[in-house]
């Protein structure tokens, strides 16, 4: 004689199928597992149901999260905001100069002295002192200049005076020149055409314009001293 078969509620989440021939209650599904009377009720199915309708939409906001964290992501690295000093709060960089902006307007009615070299100059102020003759030493300061404008050296941002034995070729032939006719205590513009300045040109430092080989440059000069000449007048 078989023994009837015991009843088990089966935990959530199991599939259940409803006997349409059957006479129980409607809420009840049931089946048979291998001689147990399996019963599954509507309201385990609905919470069931209820469970895995918020395991998706929960899925489906952190899908949602992670997406916009991702736009968000790379528009930040698409987007690098240009940096300069004044939107930094920094001042402009002001560049120490012989030649400041009323010397500028001053020079416009300098008459111009062209030598037969091709060198061309502008007295800012003359000097009292000596001139250099050739082969002594000069302790002078400068600040080298394409024709824009654009420095590219000078001994002001260094912090120290230039000094170099005059018309001995230590130096470029437009400055040389250019400091011979010099006096002690002067500042002056030299306009070097390219046939006296750097034949092999000068390679751009970081932040510093290109001097291309055989092109004109522009010097502002002043002769500080001569050392040695000043102690024998005294």
């Amino acid at each position: 004689m078989a023994s009837s078969p015991s009843t088990l509620t089966l935990p959530l989440g199991y599939g259940c199928r409803k006997n349409l021939s059957s006479n129980h209650h409607p809420s009840i599904f049931s089946g048979k597992i291998r001689g147990l009377a399996v019963k599954c009720s509507n309201s385990a199915l609905r919470v069931e149901k209820s469970r895995n309708k918020g395991y998706w939409n929960e899925v489906n906001s952190l899908k949602r999260r992670e997406v916009i964290g991702l736009v968000s992501g790379v528009s930040s690295l698409l987007f690098i905001p240009p940096f300069s000093a004044n939107g930094a709060g920094l001042p402009p960089e002001e560049k120490p100069k012989l030649c400041d902006d009323a010397c500028e307007k001053e020079l416009e009615n300098v008459p111009m002295v062209t030598t037969e070299s091709g060198l061309q100059y502008k007295d800012i102020k003359v000097g009292k002192g000596p001139s250099p003759p050739i082969g002594f030493q000069v302790a002078a300061n400068y600040v080298a200049m394409v024709p824009s404008g654009q420095v590219f050296d000078s001994s002001l941002e260094k912090g120290q005076l230039y000094i170099f034995r005059v018309g001995s070729g230590q130096v470029i032939k437009g400055l040389d020149e250019g400091i011979l006719s010099m006096k002690t205590g002067g500042k002056r513009r030299l306009y070097i055409p390219g046939s006296l300045a750097f034949p092999k040109g000068l390679t751009s430092a970081p932040g510093r314009p290109r001097v291309a080989p055989s092109s004109p440059v522009i010097f502002d000069v002043s002769l500080e001293y001569i050392p040695g000449l000043e102690e024998e007048e005294e």
